[in-house]
């Protein structure tokens, strides 16, 4: 058990998947949960790009616009939701604070995006 504002704080909003420690329950190569809360604003730093992946995203509160090739999709009600299939580009914005349960599958490495306050 636990609560999904205060463990994915931990995480950058990650609750399960392949980052997560072999023998965690929570560690999983079949899909990602992650718990998101973003305040207005807040935006992707760079499109996905190349996505193998298959994505689910709810709008728990707030208004939050996901961007796809082509078109913009605003999730304005509780319970709104987008899906996006394999290939397809993507991005996101907070219009308003915002909490977003995205769900990908499969889990794979590869779509962070580097933190710019560390140096490699």
């Amino acid at each position: 058990m636990g609560n999904a504002g205060v463990d994915a704080a931990l995480d950058r909003g990650w609750l399960l998947g392949h980052f997560k420690p072999p023998g965690d329950p929570r560690h999983s190569e079949d899909v990602e949960i992650k718990w998101g809360v973003h305040p207005p604003g807040d935006e992707r730093a760079q499109w996905v790009r190349g996505e193998e992946r298959t994505a689910l995203l709810v709008l728990i509160n707030g208004r939050f616009r996901v961007q796809l090739p082509g078109r913009d999709v605003l999730l304005s009600e509780p319970g709104d939701y987008v899906v996006w299939g394999k290939g397809v580009d993507h991005s996101w914005r907070a219009e308003d604070w915002s909490t977003v349960l995205t769900v990908r599958w499969p889990s794979v490495p590869g779509y962070r995006v580097p933190d710019p306050d560390v140096q490699s």
